[in-house]
């Protein structure tokens, strides 16, 4: 169902179920992410990667997210890298969902849930993606969602035992956000 995709803000208590789809779920993402630390998958791993989230968002340079699906916790979608400098003003936006719970349509929802955080509550008016050039499924979710593609950063990501390419993906957020308010 389309409406029961929602997102919220991570908590800690959410390291536990992410722990649990991240076991199940990584040998078919080894071919998308870098090799992990020891005690990643743990729900100590995640509760303190949480903790490492959380204290960038109080920073006020990430937005990390979890995203819903019929009220239980499936994937994440997270802004990182915030600069809310006027030239600037932009994240970039990363998503993954849970294998039982893809080619439902969430994770274009939860992106697109992700874009409206963006303008309001971040203000930014850049959003901005990084997919593997073979990930013609996160391709389709940024497509639908108006990003374009603008680039390749050439050997940017060590991948299962080598260097690989991204395409890098643009959304012009457009005016919406208000500007920054400067002291005199």
């Amino acid at each position: 169902m389309p409406g029961s995709t929602r997102i919220r803000l991570i908590e800690p208590a959410d390291a536990v179920r992410i722990a649990a789809h991240r076991t199940r779920d990584a040998e078919a993402l080894r071919r998308w992410e870098p090799e992990r630390p020891a005690g990643f998958l743990t729900p100590e791993g995640q509760a303190e990667r949480i903790e490492t989230l959380l204290a960038r968002y109080r920073a006020g340079s990430s937005w990390p997210g979890v995203v819903l699906a019929d009220g239980q916790v499936i994937g994440q979608v997270t802004v990182l890298d915030i600069r809310p400098e006027p030239h600037m003003r932009r994240g970039t936006v990363g998503y993954w969902i849970a294998g039982a719970a893809q080619n439902r349509g969430h994770a274009g929802r939860a992106l697109g849930l992700v874009l409206q955080v963006m303008t309001g509550e971040l203000g930014l008016r850049r959003a901005e993606a990084a997919t593997r050039l073979e990930n013609l499924a996160s391709h389709q979710v940024l497509r639908r969602n108006g990003f374009s593609p603008y680039g390749i950063a050439h050997s940017s990501i060590f991948i299962d035992g080598s260097w690989r390419d991204d395409l890098l993906w643009e959304r012009n957020l457009g005016d919406t956000a208000e500007p920054p308010r400067t002291s005199r």
